[in-house]
């Protein structure tokens, strides 16, 4: 018997991802991967972290409105409106103003040294959601993880989040993550 696999990238949903850009350019490095909490207030990373230089522009990643720009635990802080999303971009020295109508590449700040994820160097915190759910933002350029689904259609329950640091874990618990794909 020979099963059929389907390749897609992240969960399906009843819509497609939009197509955006990368926020910072050339395409970055990512330093660190998206890794949803299990829970509102469980520990994860809420989005990724891109390699970046501090002054660097930060673009919108979709076209949408300002909606805030200001300061949150000591670090800038720019959030975009997308209509049904937004996607937050941090420690970002704000260019524009809320209210103000971007395209997807518009210049929206600078990459800025304090309150970077990862210094000593400047790493861009960007974030992605719909409501209060926390998406990767990687879909948007078409750079999240590839997950193999069954050619039957998607499973009844929901998976648990895949890591990308699955080869560092005990292979007992990564097989266990992966049974309950099946």
């Amino acid at each position: 018997m020979v099963t059929l696999l389907t390749l897609t990238a992240g969960p399906a949903s009843a819509e497609t991802d939009p197509v955006g850009e990368w926020p910072l350019r050339p395409a970055p490095d990512v330093v660190a991967d998206f890794d949803p909490p299990t829970s509102t207030w469980g520990a994860g990373h809420r989005g990724v972290d891109l390699l970046g230089s501090p002054g660097q522009q930060v673009r919108s990643a979709l076209p949408g409105t300002v909606t805030f720009t200001g300061t949150i635990a000591g670090r800038g802080v720019v959030t975009v409106d997308h209509g049904g999303t937004r996607t937050t971009y941090e420690p970002v020295s704000a260019s524009r103003s809320s209210g103000a109508v971007v395209a997807a590449g518009d210049v929206i700040g600078t990459l800025a040294l304090p309150g970077s994820h990862c210094l000593p160097r400047a790493c861009l915190h960007w974030g992605w959601l719909r409501g209060e759910t926390y998406l990767d933002p990687l879909r948007l350029v078409g750079a999240a993880p590839v997950r193999l689904l069954p050619l039957a259609g998607l499973p009844t329950t929901t998976p648990a989040p895949v890591t990308p640091y699955a080869a560092w874990r005990p292979l007992s618990e990564v097989l266990a993550r992966a049974s309950a794909w099946w």
